[in-house]
């Protein structure tokens, strides 16, 4: 009953809120309008998020059929998909409908992109200041980030990024309103069962929630109880596949010869590091004589040329604890990003792993802007939708 009440005060504020309502027509209009124009050009079919989920209900856990030789791993003639779970979950849903099966990737990417575009704008309110910068600060983050040109794609490996910035979304609002030790915990656990490299934010979080709790005893095992089932389940679920808790399947499964390469040097490694960095910062575009004449790189982009707003992160400073939990965290969230030997993320417009902590640098970006919103951080802003564009323009017609 208190979960039904509260959902009805929730729809009565919505309803009152013409602001939000057309912030969410906008994005889903958007959001969709892209995402079907892009399915008309790409092949059709279930990917292998699909058929595992429906292989999983039938008892098994390899593929019965490939799509793709990339990133499997092969035991005894059994085939698997080196990913984690979490992007498996969504198509549970499609597995009693096979007519649905061929759209089912496109549907989940798109909603899952939707829901996280329209929280760009109540973690904006949180953390921003008021008035037409709220608004600014919203298109930034869903449509100046990739979350927008991931969710258009369809793509399974993409998933998994656009459920943990929806996941670590719903966790900054959850640290803003109530701080329950307990909901962030859980909602931890899942962006990790997403993408593993965010169970690093649990340090900075964990930490203040210490600092701040009445009773410490209580916090840390609210906190630590979701994390450890998170653990747990990606562990049995890595166990059940490649017979040890500690295989992930990355550093065993088949790769492009190029990559194989870089991976025998380490999975994660400073040898990584130059390149990643490079890439990270002065990866940019070549050029073709044919629309739309700028050719991105293929191996990433730079940040620079991708979402420059994510610079004004900087004058938010270091001072006070919110800063230095967000700080923290998107510095402990990207040293695997920058230790991984997968460069920015292959035939991904932008630097793709970087949106493990990019949630992090858009809150501070809001906070900054609670100090500063001058024309420069309109035109940073503008420069970073105007260049995610081109990366949807790009990949309609490379």
């Amino acid at each position: 009953m208190r979960a039904l009440a509260w959902l009805r005060g929730w729809a009565a504020r919505l309803l009152a809120d013409r602001g939000a309502i057309a912030w969410m027509v906008i994005v889903a209009f958007v959001y969709g309008g892209a995402t079907f124009v892009r399915s008309q050009a790409s092949d059709w079919g279930p990917d292998h998020m699909m058929i595992l989920a429906k292989d999983i209900t039938q008892g098994r856990v390899d593929l019965s059929s490939l799509t793709t030789i990339n990133d499997i791993v092969t035991i005894n003639g059994r085939h698997y998909q080196a990913m984690s779970l979490l992007p498996t979950v969504p198509y549970f849903a499609f597995v009693p409908f096979e007519t649905l099966w061929p759209f089912s990737r496109w549907i989940v990417s798109g909603v899952i992109g939707i829901l996280a575009a329209w929280l760009a704008l109540p973690l904006a309110r949180r953390y921003g200041p008021d008035g037409q910068a709220t608004y600014w600060l919203a298109a930034l983050g869903a449509f100046g980030t990739m979350l927008f040109t991931l969710a258009i794609e369809g793509d399974f490996y993409y998933l998994a990024h656009l459920e943990s910035v929806l996941l670590v979304f719903v966790a900054l609002i959850e640290w803003h309103d109530r701080r329950r030790p307990w909901a962030l915990g859980l909602l931890v656990g899942l962006a990790a069962l997403a993408r593993p490299t965010l169970l690093l934010m649990a340090v900075p979080l964990g930490l203040v929630l210490l600092a701040e709790a009445r009773d410490r005893v209580r916090a840390a095992v609210e906190f630590a109880l979701p994390l450890a089932a998170a653990l747990a389940i990606t562990g049995a679920f890595d166990y059940v596949r490649f017979g040890s808790v500690l295989e992930t399947g990355y550093g065993i499964a088949w790769i492009t010869p190029p990559l194989e390469a870089l991976r025998s040097q380490g999975l994660f490694s400073i040898v990584h590091v130059p390149t990643n960095l490079a890439l990270f910062i002065g990866g940019g575009f070549g050029v073709r004589d044919a629309f739309p004449w700028l050719v991105p790189s293929t191996e990433g982009q730079s940040i620079l040329l991708t979402t420059p707003a994510l610079l004004v992160a900087v004058s938010a400073g270091f001072r006070g604890r919110l800063n230095q939990m967000l700080w923290g965290a998107a510095i402990l969230t990207a040293i695997p990003v920058f230790l991984y030997y997968g460069g920015g993320g292959g035939a991904t417009y932008g630097y793709r792993y970087a949106m493990d902590f990019i949630p992090f640098l858009f809150a501070l970006v809001a906070i900054a802007l609670k100090e500063r919103f001058g024309n420069l951080e309109k035109v940073l802003i503008g420069l970073s939708v105007a260049f995610v564009c081109y990366g949807y323009i790009w990949v309609i017609y490379k």
